[in-house]
């Protein structure tokens, strides 16, 4: 009961920590990489020292490319971002990533169209969008027997307000990372909101689901305070195995992180950042959102 009875301290310290993100968003912005863009990516690596950022640029801009990116990469690493590239300026660009006395090896090239990185976009923001819609359908069908004292579609309807929140975060923290590291938004930022998206949402609806239990066992939720109780216990048998499962999925990636390629490791941090909010989110605003809301549907029945 401690969390439903503190719940708004807990409403205003997600407030503030949601407020924090936006603006991180909006602020820093999230710089899409070529997947949605369009564009070439080299990434080389120098065996000893690495030439300087300044002397590469002033070797690149021989080629008449336009706008580029140029970036340190780990400790012996240089990614380079620009137009597509034809095979002859791809050539011309390791040359010319190659100065006399620091021998660069090519690890990875990628060239996207903007069509293709259009297109990539458009169906990034279709999966998201059919996702949610599902999400708001199946917990209104699954919870439709419990309509009282709140109605199956407005446990979706939490669920979707949550998994806002649950997205925004790490988008957040993504927005703050890519401004200090240059990192940018690819096809793996898009899989781990998915993916967070899928795990905010088992987190949520087993807190749900045993609301929904004991409403269907016939536990007394005649009152808002015998529903904030309902939930308060509700949120009590269910937060150690939220919290234990939670705790294990960050070994995991923490251990991706550490260990994995460079081009899993924002996609670990991003999803650790979204593994942690869905946690406290559920336990700490999903479940506790059910008590005003029934004491809204209560006193409006009650007119």
């Amino acid at each position: 009961m401690f969390i439903v009875n503190n719940k708004k301290i807990f409403f205003i310290i997600t407030g503030i920590i949601l407020a924090t993100s936006i603006s991180a968003i909006v602020y820093f912005g999230l710089p899409l990489g070529i997947d949605f863009t369009g564009g070439s990516l080299v990434q080389v690596s120098y065996t000893s020292a690495r030439p300087s950022i300044a002397t590469l640029k002033k070797d690149v801009s021989v080629i008449p490319l336009g706008g580029i990116s140029l970036r340190n990469l780990g400790a012996h690493e240089v990614v380079l971002r620009t137009r597509t590239l034809t095979p002859k300026e791809h050539a011309k660009v390791l040359t010319a990533l190659s100065p006399k006395g620091f021998p660069a090896t090519e690890l990875q090239f990628m060239s996207v169209g903007p069509t293709i990185g259009s297109e990539l976009g458009r169906k990034a923001l279709l999966a998201l969008v059919v996702v949610i819609f599902s999400i708001v359908l199946y917990i209104a069908w699954a919870f439709r027997k419990v309509s009282k004292p709140v109605s199956s579609w407005v446990y979706g309807s939490i669920v979707v307000v949550v998994l806002f929140h649950d997205m925004l975060i790490p988008a957040g923290f993504f927005a703050l990372w890519a401004y200090f590291t240059g990192a940018q938004v690819n096809a793996l930022f898009v899989v781990a909101l998915l993916t967070i998206s899928g795990y905010s949402v088992n987190d949520t609806i087993v807190i749900f689901d045993r609301v929904r239990e004991h409403l269907a066992h016939g536990a007394q939720a005649a009152t808002t305070k015998e529903f904030s109780t309902l939930v308060g216990q509700s949120i009590k048998e269910t937060m150690g195995r939220s919290i234990n499962t939670s705790f294990t999925v960050i070994l995991a990636l923490s251990a991706l992180a550490i260990f994995g390629s460079h081009a899993t490791f924002s996609f670990a941090l991003v999803l650790i950042a979204g593994v942690i909010a869905g946690t406290y989110s559920s336990i700490l605003l999903a479940a506790p959102l059910l008590v005003p809301v029934a004491k809204y549907f209560m006193e409006r029945r009650g007119r």
